[in-house]
């Protein structure tokens, strides 16, 4: 193998790497949610200028401060929640030190005086490495579904 091959072989290896390394971050981030949304871990997963973009239903949070604070918000209105990130796209850009992710978010929670309902939609992340460790930099939350467990989506959509 020449050089140049040796090279192209290792930088394929290394966004392989990067790939499966975002996806421990994404899996990392749906345990901090589902541990009552532990506000000091959550806001460690972003850089220090992260945003946190529930649109109008759960609204934008910039930076590591506002999104702990906003995550404490959260685990006094959130009983109970496990989610579940699937179907990753995920492109690493040229420069290796950013990327970009798209996830379809599945939610069942419980919430405080609402009782239990489903959520769905798209998570479009971006991601930055930083001191050789992957963190996000945006998460933007498309909802397509807000409803109540007991009626469910078909019948009753609390928020689109």
């Amino acid at each position: 193998m020449s050089a140049k091959e040796l090279k192209a072989l290792e930088k394929r290896i290394q966004v392989l790497e990067d790939i499966e390394a975002i996806k421990n971050l994404k899996a990392e981030y749906a345990a901090v949610c589902d541990d009552k949304y532990n506000p000091p871990k959550g806001a460690k997963l972003f850089t220090q200028d992260g945003v946190w973009n529930g649109g109008k239903a759960f609204g934008v949070h910039k930076g590591r401060k506002a999104i702990q604070k906003f995550f404490e918000g959260v685990a006094q209105n959130i009983v109970f929640a496990v989610h579940f990130f699937l179907q990753p796209i995920i492109k690493i850009n040229k420069d290796g030190k950013t990327a970009s992710g798209k996830w379809y978010l599945w939610q069942a929670c419980t919430l405080k005086g609402a009782g239990a309902v489903w959520i769905a939609g798209l998570e479009y992340d971006k991601y930055r490495k930083v001191n050789g460790k992957w963190l996000m930099s945006e998460m933007r939350l498309k909802l397509f579904i807000l409803s109540p467990y007991e009626k469910g989506w078909g019948k009753v959509r609390i928020m689109k």
